[in-house]
């Protein structure tokens, strides 16, 4: 491949590091594994499995896109010299994977001069796979491809609604914000970490909101989650390629009321 490779080529690598990056995480999944503590404050757990997958997915990049930049969540950031940097979360929702709960997810998203332009979420355990670029969004489950679309619902009151914890709104500002979206919406699920912002693009849910989240987080999803129609966006109304407090929805009219409360207490 060559540094101007079509969105296409790279769409089919992206998916070839998801698979490379399998092969490192399913040897762990519901085994013996050492899980250590990166935070000195709240337990974040990671394993020898996140370590594993980054760094084979990091060397794959640097072998055939030498010119890319990379930011990865175990091993941080390189550097680009042209215009494209990939987005790594090799196990997006460690503490789900330390649990055995298939609910974690790898996330690669590539972003071109800042933008992001594609997307792959793949959860290897149950061998489904969403992807979005150029507009446009599907999944593959087990061989078996869809087009992705967001449900057509404008209001809270009849929205389906996911966040990963309550526990991760620590403010007064985020706990009015929780409290509020979870008063309004028909139903608000917890423990789903990316597949609840993947659901969005599935039209299985309505909403998805998180604070504080990391750019390797919420970076593969953009992309998906805008192919399928859907509107990510921060809780401020800024752009959510950075990271930030992040809510995904399927239309702009439920985004702009969920927004409301997104600001805490007026």
């Amino acid at each position: 491949m060559t540094k101007d490779s079509s969105l296409h080529d790279l769409e089919a690598f992206a998916i070839e590091l998801a698979k490379h990056s399998a092969q490192h995480t399913l040897v762990h999944f519901r085994g013996e594994m050492d899980v250590q503590n990166k935070s000195k404050g709240a337990w974040d757990p990671v394993t020898v499995a996140d370590r594993a997958a980054e760094t084979t997915i990091r060397q794959l990049i640097e072998d055939t896109f030498p010119t890319h930049g990379i930011i990865g969540e175990e091993f941080g950031e390189k550097s680009a010299s042209s215009a494209y940097t990939w987005i790594l979360d090799p196990i997006d929702g460690t503490r789900a994977f330390v649990a055995g709960l298939p609910t974690w997810a790898t996330l690669i998203g590539l972003y071109r001069e800042g933008v992001p332009v594609l997307g792959v979420m793949y959860q290897p355990f149950v061998d489904e796979l969403f992807v979005g670029h150029s507009g446009k969004a599907y999944t593959d489950y087990r061989g078996h491809k869809r087009p992705l679309r967001v449900r057509s619902t404008d209001s809270l009151a009849q929205a389906r609604a996911g966040t990963t914890s309550p526990h991760l709104y620590a403010t007064d500002k985020d706990i009015f914000a929780h409290n509020a979206i979870r008063d309004r919406v028909q139903m608000l699920r917890y423990g789903g970490d990316a597949y609840f912002f993947a659901m969005v693009a599935a039209g299985q849910l309505d909403l998805a909101l998180d604070p504080k989240l990391q750019i390797y987080d919420i970076a593969a999803l953009i992309p998906i989650i805008e192919g399928a129609g859907g509107c990510v966006s921060g809780w401020d109304g800024s752009s959510p390629a950075r990271g930030g407090d992040i809510i995904a929805a399927g239309s702009k009219q439920l985004l702009d009321e969920a927004s409301v409360f997104l600001s805490g207490p007026v």
